[in-house]
């Protein structure tokens, strides 16, 4: 895990990958508490019998949104910001959905620093994101997440 405490050194690592997250196993559960929650109870994510006789991927997938939510869990297992008034969740940029991810797949985040900016006190950070799929040469999605962080002075 990196630790980062001020602009400095997150500058230090634009153009650099940050790190790689451990692997997430999607569950069903997850899957369907997420159908709960965003009230989105496609078959093809919600019903494993259906799935497994009429879907192309022959089991339930997860919502392509479900593996986006996780962007902050991941992020936090890579990097650990520190010395902070605030973190935001600035943006999501540009995700493209490659491969859908078949319930108890594997999943983990790599994360690159492709932009930093100080606005005047307030740290832009622009993360690119790629979410890699155990066994698979394709990944779930890859874009970019934008946060903004306040330091403390």
């Amino acid at each position: 895990m990196v630790v980062i405490t001020n602009f400095t050194e997150f500058e230090a690592l634009l153009g650099k990958e940050i790190g790689i997250s451990p692997w997430h196993t999607i569950t069903q559960q997850q899957i369907n508490h997420f159908a709960e929650a965003t009230i989105d109870h496609q078959w093809i994510h919600t019903d494993p019998e259906r799935a497994k006789n009429e879907s192309p991927f022959k089991a339930t997938i997860a919502h392509g949104y479900l593996t986006v939510s996780l962007l902050p869990y991941f992020w936090h297992q890579i990097a650990d910001v520190q010395n902070l008034k605030m973190q935001i969740n600035y943006s999501i940029e540009n995700i493209k959905f490659a491969q859908a991810v078949v319930v108890d797949s594997r999943v983990r985040l790599k994360a690159r620093l492709v932009a930093i900016v100080n606005l005047r006190g307030i740290t832009k950070a622009t993360i690119g994101v790629e979410m890699e799929i155990e066994g698979e040469k394709k990944p779930a999605y890859t874009g970019a997440v934008v946060f903004l962080y306040h330091f403390i002075d």
